[in-house]
């Protein structure tokens, strides 16, 4: 696997710049920051320097709402996805990565109507509009998992695979987001050995992050950096080392000052397991 995760202080316009400071902070995957309207010039001058310091391009971020229940909004988030899809296979990403969306006001939010039949069925409709439009021959347009809209478990992203029907959609393995309740939450490790059983060969790109349960009422389940919550990363990185091995498992979501110690966490627990990053 690549561990990788965001550079700071960095203009994309330098893609030499950029490659060498995520080599300067130990990854070797990065997220893509350019946009779709980048020039063929610029999408490949990063690719050609990604190339040159073995940096892994691992995701390009779609994030909205194509579900959404505004009619005008979901158009443009369709869109959206279907540009950074493109954006993706121009620049040799590995993924393009979206959540599903909600059928609510806020666009990663809960909404009772996340998990029922015809949402399912709409998110199959979009995603087969989103790789259709744009037929990727490298890279994937791949959905990240979520605890309130599907897919959230690994039976229902199986389920939204079969359904969706096309080669290019993937999976985007983000374990703490499914982690909803009290009984996944002490039993991580059965939790994700479940996963990677049934969606590894469809993996593409993973999240790294942990999640801590609150002694209140009723139920408080918070993200923490890796390492300091319940998530088993012994299991987690045993089985992304089973992958392919440019799987990249990317950090998020963090103050820029906690990023170095999370890194070196996971490296640490990848040295003692025997397991290169």
């Amino acid at each position: 696997m690549r561990l990788g995760g965001p550079v700071f202080h960095q203009d994309p316009r330098d893609p030499e710049a950029w490659m060498r400071a995520v080599r300067a902070a130990g990854y070797r995957a990065t997220y893509c920051p350019l946009e779709p309207q980048a020039d063929d010039a610029a999408v490949a001058a990063w690719a050609a320097a990604a190339q040159a310091h073995d940096v892994l391009i691992a995701e390009v971020g779609a994030w909205s709402n194509p579900i959404g229940p505004d009619p005008a909004q979901a158009r443009a988030a369709l869109a959206k996805c279907q540009q950074h899809l493109a954006l993706a296979e121009r620049v040799g990403a590995r993924c393009c990565v979206n959540i599903t969306g909600s059928r609510g006001s806020q666009w990663d939010g809960p909404h009772p109507d996340n998990l029922s039949d015809a949402t399912f069925d709409l998110i199959v409709q979009v995603v087969r509009q989103i790789i259709d439009a744009v037929k990727p021959t490298h890279t994937s347009y791949a959905l990240e998992t979520m605890p309130w809209v599907f897919p959230d478990s690994p039976q229902n992203y199986l389920r939204l695979l079969r359904a969706i029907d096309r080669k290019a959609c993937a999976v985007h393995l983000d374990p703490v987001n499914m982690i909803n309740c009290p009984s996944r939450c002490y039993q991580t490790g059965d939790f994700l050995r479940e996963c990677f059983a049934a969606l590894g060969p469809h993996i593409r790109s993973c999240h790294a992050k942990d999640i801590t349960l609150a002694g209140k009422l009723t139920v408080h389940l918070d993200e923490c950096p890796p390492g300091k919550g319940a998530l088993d990363y012994r299991v987690f990185l045993t089985e992304l080392a089973r992958l392919d091995p440019d799987t990249p498992l990317m950090l998020e979501h963090l103050p820029e000052p906690q990023y170095p110690p999370a890194a070196d966490y996971i490296r640490g627990l990848a040295a003692q397991l025997e397991i290169p990053l």
